[in-house]
């Protein structure tokens, strides 16, 4: 009779498989739960009359610039390209009402720190509204 203990060899889990499941399904559920909230989301729109009010449309400054980088304000140039004149010939035209509109027609050609000067001279008056006039590609072809 053979009594000696039998050596055991001890059973032992594969973990890394394990870790790839887990893994898996944590990312599936993190990825389907971003999209699952969106049909929820209740919303209550404000309703209008059908009748639109007559409003007399506010006169909108016009301030341009030109390819060489010189400005135009309601169409009349600028002694020159300086951001203070920019700002002297603004407030001079302007409304009052700093909620008024502002169109910036700006030249295809002209520079980049051109434009921005001149959103910056009317952010530091106070125009919020400030509208980038474009031209329909259509017409510009010949």
């Amino acid at each position: 009779m053979n009594l000696k203990p039998r050596r055991h060899e001890e059973p032992e889990i594969n973990m890394v498989s394990l870790i790839d499941v887990v893994l898996m399904l944590v990312i599936f559920f993190m990825l389907s739960a971003n999209f699952s909230g969106e049909g929820r989301l209740r919303i209550h729109l404000p309703s209008a009359s059908s009748v639109p009010v007559e409003r007399s449309a506010p006169v909108a400054l016009v301030v341009t610039v030109t390819a060489g980088g010189s400005y135009l304000v309601n169409n009349r140039e600028l002694v020159n390209s300086g951001a203070d004149t920019l700002r002297a010939a603004i407030e001079r035209v302007a409304p009052s009402d700093r909620s008024a509109p502002v169109n910036l027609r700006a030249d295809g050609a002209a520079t980049h720190q051109a434009v921005v000067t001149a959103m910056d001279v009317l952010g530091q008056l106070g125009f919020a509204q400030l509208n980038f006039v474009t031209t329909n590609e259509a017409r510009t072809k010949p």
